[in-house]
């Protein structure tokens, strides 16, 4: 199957905005996405306490932005993703929790151009699966190691595979009865068929040693349920 375009990715996102605005109904098909928002917001936190600035990549509505700025006042804020909708709901959200700078960039996280050395904190939530073969891989990752300061820490909540593929098939079969549960057979054929037409994820393995091998000091690993993980590298 031909995986979708970023255009066609972009167009879905345009249109989804006020689901993705609602943390509690908006990402239910996301297994602990509260969890993963909690853990990664407070790890960061942990890491960089006095950070400055924050880079939220595929920011969507700004739920990850809004769970930092909780944590930490007053960070500048630049803020990244494909649609321009879900930038504008993310700045009205946003801006009124800190003091200081709210940029909002459109775009995709490989093309535009970013400040190297510049941010504190990078936040990656369910956005690299997007990211297609071994070599868009490895030169977003070395982008995303370039733009932070030493010290600083990306984080990223995704959909994840598993190395061996009789494991994968299990936990995509226990996601399935997951989604089931929550809405039925057709709500599970619809969420499995977007998977495989939108996505292609890594599993955190291989996301973990290629943060070692681009440069990355530490990896954590925060979190792992079925075909979700929280996880991250500090430069």
């Amino acid at each position: 199957m031909n995986k979708s375009t970023v255009q066609e990715i972009k167009e879905r996102f345009d249109n989804d905005v006020e689901r993705f605005s609602n943390l509690d109904t908006g990402q239910v098909a996301t297994i602990d996405a509260q969890i993963s928002l909690e853990l990664l917001t407070e790890a960061s936190k942990r890491i960089r306490p006095n950070a400055k600035n924050l880079l939220d990549i595929g920011c969507g509505a700004g739920n990850y932005s809004l769970k930092m700025l909780s944590k930490i006042a007053n960070l500048n804020c630049t803020l990244v993703d494909l649609s321009k909708p879900m930038l504008d709901k993310a700045h009205e959200r946003v801006s009124p929790k800190t003091n200081n700078s709210v940029q909002i960039i459109q775009g995709d996280i490989r093309d535009v151009v970013l400040k190297e050395n510049n941010f504190d904190i990078i936040l990656a939530g369910a956005v690299l699966h997007h990211l297609r073969d071994d070599r868009d891989w490895e030169t977003t990752f070395k982008k995303l190691y370039n733009l932070l300061k030493p010290g600083g820490c990306l984080m990223i909540s995704d959909l994840i595979t598993q190395e061996t593929k009789a494991v994968s098939e299990y936990t995509w079969e226990r996601y399935g009865d997951y989604l089931e549960s929550i809405d039925g057979k057709n709500y599970r054929k619809k969420v499995l068929d977007y998977v495989e037409k939108e996505d292609s994820p890594r599993s955190m393995t291989y996301q973990l040693e290629l943060m070692k091998k681009i440069g990355f000091r530490k990896t954590e690993i925060l979190h792992k349920n079925m075909c979700f993980g929280a996880f991250g590298g500090i430069k």
